[in-house]
């Protein structure tokens, strides 16, 4: 008899998986890292690729079927290909995706497309190096743009491009974004700013909301027609362009939130269920998995953790309380 789902007390399934194999990072955005003296988890507390398998092997035995690698920055972390490779091998996976900085990319695309990775999320916030030197603190805008080309040289079919939205910032960017994904056939999504950044400065101020950049980018480019969601869980509401030229998506998590179909867990890179990107709360796996615990066991720590969401994040409410450990810390 199989084990019951992961179903929270307000009836939302969880078959999503954000997993962490990093904190590192070769560059510093400054929405996600401190600019220096950043202190990374040892390298003896990060899970081993072994742990990784069989936390998600037990994870999609309770119905997760969709796994994004993340960090940090994934593609620091030496060997990322096998994890991939064995990854792919776990059945009831039907989604193996991974968001990165895209620096790296050129020089591991082919190898990580060979293991079975299906799906790529690539950061590119600007189209101009002083923008992006401003936004990351490191050069390499050029890097991430042969990153982006070698992906689809290596026969990535689904590349989306993420773009952050910084207000004051990057707003020059939203057209020339646009125009760049429809010329290269590929998806855009704008992210709203959210308070995940380390130095804990994040206000509302900051935030270009998406129904902001929908407006420019209508005016640039014509009217966006709303798309059917492919999946009722994702988090962003995508349209087409009326000349038929692309897709674009926006992701409004603090101005619409979607809490109330929300699917994910997440799995830091150090062993820890979280429930909620921008909770407090945090169940150990890691202790778990090196004290000799059963596949029984980990399975009740998701059970534990999904019981113990939270209807929403609560941003727009006056108790909220900021997560205690920035994006980078978290996994994106």
């Amino acid at each position: 008899m199989p084990p019951p789902p992961l179903i929270d007390r307000f009836g939302r399934p969880h078959t999503s998986l954000r997993l962490s194999v990093t904190d590192r990072c070769n560059i510093r955005c400054l929405y996600c890292m401190p600019a220096a003296d950043v202190q990374f988890v040892p390298r003896a507390e990060l899970l081993t690729f072994e742990e990784i398998h069989r936390v998600v092997r037990v994870a999609a035995g309770l119905g997760i079927c969709k796994v994004r690698v993340t960090g940090g920055e994934p593609l620091v972390r030496h060997g990322l290909p096998q994890l991939i490779r064995n990854l792919d091998q776990i059945d009831q996976l039907t989604d193996l995706a991974l968001t990165t900085n895209g620096l790296l990319l050129a020089e591991q695309a082919e190898s990580l497309r060979q293991a079975g990775l299906r799906r790529l999320n690539i950061s590119l916030d600007t189209l101009e190096e002083a923008t992006f030197e401003k936004i990351s603190l490191r050069p390499g805008l050029d890097r991430v743009l042969e990153g982006i080309f070698a992906a689809r040289r290596a026969g990535f079919d689904e590349i989306r491009l993420n773009a952050l939205a910084l207000h004051g910032l990057n707003e020059k960017d939203i057209v020339p974004l646009g125009q760049f994904a429809r010329q290269h056939q590929l998806e855009l999504r704008f992210i709203e700013f959210m308070p995940l950044d380390a130095a804990g400065q994040w206000h509302s101020g900051q935030v270009l909301y998406g129904a902001t950049v929908r407006r420019r980018l209508e005016k640039a480019f014509g009217p966006l027609l709303p798309c059917p969601r492919k999946d009722p869980s994702q988090p962003a509401v995508d349209y087409q362009f009326a000349d038929g030229k692309g897709q674009i998506g926006f992701i409004c998590s603090v101005s619409e939130p979607f809490c109330d179909r929300c699917n994910r867990l997440r799995l830091t890179a150090e062993g820890q269920i979280r429930n909620c990107l921008f909770g407090n709360a945090e169940w150990d796996a890691r202790t778990l998995l090196r004290g000799g615990a059963d596949d029984w066991q980990l399975a009740d720590l998701f059970r534990s953790a999904v019981a113990a969401k939270k209807a929403g994040h609560g941003i727009d409410t006056e108790d909220f309380v900021r997560p205690q450990r920035a994006m980078y810390q978290i996994g994106g």
